[in-house]
């Protein structure tokens, strides 16, 4: 399934968004020279960038058709959290201000969520973004809580749980995740009848019997111990693992004074799973976690399972590594304008799932080739397969034909990967799926020919 068939309503706008898209996809990178590929192919992308029929939503609507497909039957979290892409020292046309709030600087914010296969650890897709600028002039912290949340930045978390209910009905099961920004009472109190909500806590806040969330788990008895690998605290950082001790029980939540005027029930009741490192290293800021859940946990299982699939958001936080320094740099594209820009980003968004998607399908992915490719390139995948096979075993596609692993394989083959040494990076992949689409295209346009002979 093409991502964009049908969309706009018009033929080549829709043919000029599919190959501007595979192009980033292909080239990893935002930049237009590059994706154009031609003088053409860059005067193409401006004038599809720069269309008024062109929006980021309608974008966002048509990558996520792949995904609704690909979480048919699964457990799936879906992760999500926002990001910040700033241009720093410069100017940029109808941008608010990004950056710390001491020295702001022209940028926008992305709000995106990815769906993940919950027991194979394995993305699936985008499942939506939200993409804006903020205005000048931010209003003080006391005036933001005299709003209600659907005029706040804050609405974005339901408006996600929301999305994800819609995009994803065809899964099993739904957990929505988010870390302690998505922390708000309104968010679990109005969520979907049929999507769970796991969020790490920011606050300690009020229970409906007087005491504090973060005092509950003294009552509680240990349940199991559990290592979790603590992410990097920055440069020259490698993180490293911790044993922490799981505990887990009922909580009820009072209701804050501002949801009273948004006629949220007066408390909530809620499952809370407790992750505390009793003996960090010397120097080391001992690791804490409390989860707030709609998840039952019943056992040491469940809340090892709890504390496992928090663990997941981490495929956001790769998402946006992948869209920004670590792969596509979007904050270094030379698209000012906004409308042209906000549609660039939404097509890289895409694009950064898709690429993390075939680097994980190297390690054996059992997950369909379709999550990637389009019928007529699996067709001419398997023609090629045995034509990059080598004589030894080691060189031959290991994986079941029409996996995800097995069209990586090929992939990573015509990247210039010799099946020794280290797997194929991002690098490999990306080179290996330029040639192959280009291989797949050739390989579709002359079975079509030879049909009409």
């Amino acid at each position: 399934m093409a991502e964009f068939t049908g969309a706009y309503g018009d033929l080549r706008r829709a043919a000029a968004m599919q190959r501007l898209y595979t192009g980033i996809v292909e080239r990893q990178s935002v930049v237009i020279r590059k994706v154009g590929g031609t003088r053409g192919g860059e005067l193409s992308a401006h004038r599809v960038l720069s269309s008024p029929e062109v929006t980021p939503e309608a974008t966002l609507n048509c990558l996520s058709r792949r995904t609704a497909q690909a979480v048919k039957g699964c457990r799936v979290v879906a992760a999500q959290d926002t990001t910040e892409v700033n241009f720093c020292g410069r100017m940029s046309r109808g941008l608010g201000p990004a950056g710390r709030a001491q020295t702001p600087s022209p940028g926008f914010f992305i709000h995106a969520m990815v769906a993940v296969d919950a027991d194979a650890d394995a993305v699936l897709g985008l499942v939506d973004a939200e993409i804006w600028s903020r205005a000048e002039g931010e209003e003080s912290t006391a005036a933001r809580r005299q709003r209600v949340l659907a005029a706040k930045d804050s609405q974005r978390w339901l408006t996600g749980a929301e999305n994800a209910d819609e995009v994803l009905r065809g899964a099993r099961e739904i957990i929505v995740v988010g870390d302690r920004e998505s922390d708000i009472f309104a968010v679990f109190a109005r969520r979907p009848a049929k999507v769970h909500l796991l969020v790490r806590a920011a606050q300690n806040r009020a229970l409906a019997d007087g005491s504090l969330l973060f005092d509950a788990p003294e009552r509680w008895q240990p349940l199991s111990q559990q290592r979790v690998q603590v992410a990097p605290r920055g440069p020259g950082d490698r993180g490293r693992e911790a044993l922490v001790e799981l505990r887990a029980g009922p909580v009820i939540l009072r209701r804050p004074r501002n949801g009273l005027r948004e006629h949220d029930p007066a408390s909530l009741a809620l499952t809370m799973v407790e992750a505390v490192e009793r003996d960090p290293p010397a120097g080391a800021d001992p690791l804490c976690w409390h989860l707030l859940t709609t998840l039952a946990v019943a056992d040491a299982a469940a809340a090892a399972d709890v504390v496992r699939l928090y663990r997941l958001r981490w495929r956001i936080e790769q998402t946006f590594r992948m869209l920004k320094t670590h792969g596509l740099q979007l904050e270094d594209t030379q698209t000012a304008e906004p409308h042209r820009l906000f549609n660039l980003a939404a097509l890289a968004v895409g694009a950064a799932v898709r690429i993390i998607q075939l680097v994980d399908a190297r390690d054996g992915s059992t997950r369909p080739a379709s999550d990637v490719a389009d019928p007529p390139q699996i067709a001419a995948a398997k023609a090629l397969c045995s034509k990059l096979e080598g004589s030894t075993d080691r060189q031959r596609n290991p994986h079941q034909i029409g996996s995800l692993a097995w069209i990586s394989w090929i992939v990573a083959r015509l990247g210039g990967w010799n099946c020794y040494y280290k797997p194929p990076g991002p690098k490999t992949m990306r080179d290996g799926w330029q040639r192959f689409a280009a291989i797949a295209e050739g390989y579709h346009l002359a079975h079509a020919a030879l049909q009409n002979v």
